[in-house]
C-alpha cells in the first residue's frame, strides 16, 4: 500500500470524496434548510464536487499504473474547473441581475440535470441574489477553499508518485 505523507493513497481518495460529497451536503442543508437558494455557478461547482467525488471513489477501485498517475491529474483539472468557476462567480456573476444563458446555465439545462435532479442542481436565485455570505465569507469563496484543499491532496498524491517506480505505486 503506498504512503502518502502518513496517509495511504486510498485514504487520500477516501478524504477527496468526503470532503467534495461534504461540500454538496453543506450546499443541500443551507439551501432547504436556511433558504440560501443557488445562481447557475452554484449549481455548476456543486456538479464539479460530485465529478470529484465519484472520479475518487472511482480511483478506490481503478488501480493500473495508468490510473494511479492519471487521478490526480484529472482531481486536478476538475478542481481548477471548480476554483474558476467560484471566481468567476464572485467576480463577476455577482455583479449582474441575471445568470441566463451564461456558460454555467447552459452547462446544467443542457445535461439536463436540473430536470433528473432539481432538489440537487435546479438553479433557483440570481447570481446577484445567490451573492451571499456564511460567517461573513462570500458563499463561493468556502467553496474555493474546498477546491483548492482538495487540489493540494491531489499533489501530493502526483508528487509522491512521480517519485516512485511505476511498479511500486501498486504495492
Amino acid at each position: 500500500m503506498t504512503r502518502v505523507t502518513g496517509w495511504s493513497r486510498q485514504a487520500w481518495l477516501v478524504a477527496i470524496a468526503t470532503l467534495s460529497f461534504g461540500a454538496v451536503a453543506v450546499a443541500l442543508v443551507t439551501q432547504h434548510m436556511f433558504d440560501m437558494q443557488p445562481c447557475p455557478w452554484c449549481v455548476l461547482q456543486r456538479l464539479v464536487f460530485v465529478a470529484v467525488g465519484v472520479l475518487a471513489l472511482a480511483g478506490l477501485a481503478w488501480r493500473t499504473p495508468l490510473s494511479q498517475r492519471a487521478l490526480p491529474l484529472l482531481l486536478l483539472l476538475l478542481c481548477s474547473a471548480g476554483v474558476a468557476a467560484a471566481l468567476w462567480q464572485h467576480f463577476v456573476a455577482a455583479a449582474n441581475a441575471s445568470c441566463n444563458l451564461t456558460l454555467a446555465d447552459r452547462i446544467i439545462s443542457g445535461l439536463q440535470l436540473d430536470a433528473l435532479l432539481p432538489s440537487v442542481f435546479q438553479a433557483t436565485a440570481t447570481c446577484a441574489d445567490a451573492a451571499v455570505k456564511l460567517a461573513g465569507v462570500p458563499y463561493e469563496f468556502w467553496s474555493l477553499t474546498v477546491f483548492v484543499a482538495i487540489e493540494a491532496a491531489a499533489l501530493v498524491l502526483l508528487v509522491r508518485l512521480r517519485a516512485q517506480p511505476i511498479n511500486a505505486a501498486l504495492r
